[in-house]
């Protein structure tokens, strides 16, 4: 931005971040109840494999990962949309305090100007 903000602007930009970190909450929660599913998914997964799996402790170990690679997968691509939601609402939150700052700024030069 070159040049020079007002109060309304500043407002209008803090309400749209309002807006978005007041949706983010949901989305991070709904990312992170599919992670946990997902998770959950996969620990059964593996205790079936490894219950199902024969021979030595070292050939069930990696039988188990054979078999549970679909939910692994599943669960790691949850987890990476966790984790980018949470991200996301997290820088949100800190572009909401910068616009905060800005907006006090743009306050005190609006009053030391006397409008």
């Amino acid at each position: 931005m070159d040049e020079p903000l007002n109060p309304v602007q500043v407002e209008s930009t803090m309400r749209t971040l309002i807006t978005r970190v007041a949706k983010g909450i949901q989305v991070t929660s709904d990312r992170y109840a599919e992670f946990s599913e997902a998770d959950r998914l996969f620990d059964q997964a593996q205790a079936r494999a490894y219950l199902e799996a024969e021979g030595p402790v070292k050939e069930r170990e990696a039988q188990v990962e054979l078999d549970t690679a679909v939910e692994r997968e599943r669960r790691d691509v949850a987890e990476v949309a966790f984790r980018h939601a949470d991200r996301l609402s997290k820088a949100l939150d800190l572009e909401l305090r910068a616009w905060q700052s800005i907006g006090s700024s743009v306050r005190q030069a609006y009053g030391n100007a006397g409008r």
